[in-house]
């Protein structure tokens, strides 16, 4: 079993900043690859980032250098740093952490973070 646990949401104005934290706990030795994904008020779940544990990312097309995501695998956290924030940032915020172990695929997700941006 594996845990995630988000935070570091919150309401920001536009133009501002925040940095998510994923911390993963239980079976953390399963995690090779963590996501943030976000979900807007009447919209599909949509993927932000991504990092493996050796550090390989990917950006969705629409935060290319507005969002960095960063892992401490020491600490069993992973970051997302949000700059530049627009309304249309606002979402809640999820983690994610698909396994496969001893034939059973598993995907984790945290319970999210509210992300709110004025205007």
């Amino acid at each position: 079993q594996v845990q995630l646990v988000e935070s570091g949401g919150g309401l920001v104005q536009a133009g501002g900043s925040l940095r998510l934290a994923c911390a993963a706990s239980g079976s953390t030795f399963l995690i090779n690859t963590v996501g943030w994904y976000r979900q807007a008020p009447g919209k599909q779940r949509e993927l932000v980032a991504s990092i493996t544990r050796g550090g390989n990312t990917n950006y969705a097309d629409s935060v290319k250098g507005q969002c960095t995501i960063s892992r401490d695998n020491a600490k069993n956290t992973v970051y997302l740093q949000m700059n530049s924030l627009k309304p249309e940032d606002t979402a809640v915020y999820y983690c994610n952490a698909p396994t496969y172990y001893s034939d059973t695929y598993t995907v984790y997700w945290g319970q999210g973070t509210q992300v709110t941006v004025s205007s």
